[in-house]
């Protein structure tokens, strides 16, 4: 297979399973054992879309055990004898040669995956990939002019991975907390995306875009409008370094000195 494939660096590893459990476009080839007509091979397409249930094959590295995955989108771009050149918008852990096996087996004919590459991972395309020649010059220029224009291009910020995710956008004083681990207070929120649910992985940035942290949400987007105290999100992973912006909250320390002068 070819294709798409985020790769991550320093922090932003962090957020590699949040990328590989997205949505997922791939196109292939599907290969029939035996001739079909165009429009059998349309209309049987077409009743793969919605939610299957796939066991994964022989070849693979999880249990193979039935399981739910939905078909977003299953186009026939192309019909040329026995090949078949199509599209697919699926849930991430769907094996496509599979779902070419399952096709063949409805046309009763059989069919196998001849080919394979995926198109996008979450929100990343084929419009951001790099080659790795390309990626090693800059690096190597880098290295020994210590220039780094080149490098800087070919590298895509945290936040676009966190692009498909519900988000809640907080006030400047709250991110230096944040940053140190603690939950976020509802009082700290200046607004929020409409999909923002209890219990959903959620995006936290400041009010410059500058993501701080990934979050379970603990309140959804409508409590958050009603309730006047509380925690909206714990914290999963933190991003945003301790010293980027300034202590907004007094010690235990400090409130016992102030209490006493």
């Amino acid at each position: 297979m070819t294709g798409v494939l985020p790769v991550a660096l320093g922090k932003a590893t962090r957020l590699m399973p949040t990328v590989a459990h997205s949505i997922k476009e791939y196109v292939g080839i599907m290969e029939l054992h035996g001739e079909v007509p165009e429009d059998e091979v349309r209309k049987v397409a077409g009743m793969f879309v919605g939610k299957i249930i796939q066991r994964p094959p022989f070849k693979s590295n999880v249990k193979r055990v039935p399981r739910v995955r939905r078909i977003h989108e299953l186009e026939i771009i192309e019909v040329n004898g026995r090949h078949v050149l199509f599209r697919v918008l699926c849930d991430a852990g769907t094996y496509i040669r599979k779902l070419c096996h399952d096709m063949g087996i409805m046309l009763r004919v059989g069919a196998h995956m001849r080919e394979l590459r995926r198109t996008r991972t979450g929100p990343f395309t084929e419009k951001d990939l790099v080659t790795l020649h390309r990626l090693s010059e800059a690096v190597y220029v880098y290295r020994t002019e210590g220039v780094e224009d080149e490098l800087r291009s070919l590298l895509i910020t945290p936040e676009k991975a966190t692009c498909m995710l519900p988000k809640i956008i907080v006030k400047d004083t709250a991110v230096g907390a944040l940053a140190h681990g603690a939950p976020l207070s509802v009082r700290g929120v200046v607004a929020y995306t409409n999909d923002v649910k209890m219990g959903s992985r959620i995006a936290v940035l400041t009010m410059k875009g500058e993501l701080v942290l990934l979050g379970e949400a603990l309140v959804s987007g409508r409590e958050l409008e009603l309730l006047g105290k509380g925690l909206a999100v714990r914290p999963i992973a933190v991003f945003m370094s301790r010293d980027v912006y300034p202590k907004a909250w007094k010690s235990k320390e400090q409130n016992k000195k102030a209490g006493n002068s």
